[in-house]
């Protein structure tokens, strides 16, 4: 019902939408006299601002086709090399480049789509030979794929690695931190060959019990059941899903909007200025932005409920509690892996010292191969976009990579 509810509205939105990018269109038309009055480039505003907000998204593409390697610039194809029923590796090809240090940079799941980084993948794109995980939206897998869970993942992972091949580095922006974390312990335990040279985590939710943020309150002030009653839902018949469990990309983003309203507001608020004063670059960045924040995918609720379970609610993996298909998953093991955790110092969703507790849990890791920065000034999203991550935080994960590439 709350699926089919959501669909019938969007629909109604997606019409509304249509109907004011239309009305916008006439009032900034330079024949229509209403277009040089006092209220005309208002209202056409206003109804600009509304068309974007309302308008449909599906998945993005990160359009990333050239980038400049000591200068010259290089054209970029992108490679599905491994498919999973869940997410693929995709690989960016950058024509007569070879030779620079192999990065996965992992992608969270968690509701929205890879390409949330493509400034994260931009950046690093010159200087490495950048992998990165996309997600499937769950609602178009369909159901005689099986599931998917937190084991899932981190199988996926490690093929993931394998398909690679030895001196991989691994990136984990926000929720995959856990996962990559458990990978990189089960495979440090294995000694195998392809487990990855260095682990860097970015605003990862390791502990939880670190500076709880209003996320990590929401999930343990509830019960289990409470979430598996009251925040998932049925993909409904009309999409390959049909019938699969999910927890819907628009409630996430209807939280995580809902946490920063006020900010969301200004943005929209500024947005509607640059468009009225015909300042068209700022009010094309504001809409970039959304376009990709509101591009929403769901996740399996068997991922989704364990994750709350595991990460929020018992804090296995700091307890040393955390099971991977019955395995105890030892931090101890990682004894050769260079670890990097970056927090920002103003992230309202994984706290200061929730990242960082990955390098007190890794005890059998020298303290040469453990590094901690912190971000000032820096929220969530700008420790993996804008010009902070480019030109602060960036660097401090190019020289870690570097050091521990041979």
């Amino acid at each position: 019902m709350l699926y089919n509810m959501y669909e019938m509205q969007r629909s109604m939105l997606a019409s509304a939408s249509a109907m004011a990018e239309w009305s916008a269109e006439i009032l900034q038309n330079p024949a229509n006299p209403f277009s040089y009055s006092g209220m005309g480039p208002v209202v056409a505003s206003a109804l600009d601002v509304f068309a974007h907000a309302a308008a449909p998204r599906g998945k993005p593409i990160f359009g990333i086709e050239s980038v400049k390697v000591e200068g010259e610039a290089v054209p970029v194809s992108v490679k599905i090399e491994a498919r999973k029923p869940f997410g693929q590796l995709k690989h960016f090809q950058k024509e007569g480049v070879s030779g620079q240090p192999k990065l996965l940079i992992v992608a969270p799941m968690s509701g929205h789509f890879a390409t949330l980084l493509r400034d994260t993948v931009d950046r690093m794109l010159p200087g490495h030979d950048v992998w990165i995980t996309d997600w499937r939206d769950a609602k178009t897998v369909p159901l005689s794929d099986g599931v998917f869970d937190l084991d899932t993942y981190i199988d996926y992972l490690v093929e993931f690695l394998e398909h690679i091949g030895p001196g991989a580095h691994m990136l984990a922006v926000c929720q995959p931190s856990v996962p990559c974390y458990a990978a990189a312990a089960l495979m440090s335990a294995d000694k195998h060959p392809d487990r990855p040279r260095t682990l860097t985590m970015m605003g990862g939710p390791i502990d939880t019990r670190e500076a709880p943020t209003t996320v990590n309150t929401l999930a343990t002030q509830r019960p289990h059941a409470w979430f598996e009653q009251n925040v998932i839902a049925t993909v409904p018949l009309y999409y390959p899903g049909a019938g699969r469990k999910v927890y819907p990309g628009f409630l996430q983003l209807a939280g995580f909007m809902s946490m920063n309203l006020g900010n969301h507001m200004i943005s929209h608020w500024e947005m509607f200025k640059h468009l009225v004063e015909g300042d068209g670059d700022s009010a094309d960045a504001t809409k970039d932005f959304y376009d990709e924040y509101r591009s929403t995918c769901d996740m399996t609720a068997e991922f989704y409920l364990q994750t709350v379970d595991v990460v929020f609610q018992t804090h296995a993996l700091p307890r040393g509690e955390y099971r991977h298909k019955g395995e105890l998953i030892d931090p101890a093991a990682i004894t050769d892996i260079g670890m990097l955790a970056i927090e920002g110092e103003r992230d309202d969703i994984s706290g200061l010292g929730q990242t960082k507790a990955a390098l007190t849990l890794s005890s059998g890791l020298p303290a040469k191969k453990k590094k901690y920065y912190m971000a000032e000034e820096v929220g969530h999203y700008g420790i993996f976009h804008g010009r902070k991550w480019r030109e602060r935080i960036a660097p401090v994960v190019e020289n870690w990579i570097a050091t521990h590439d041979d």
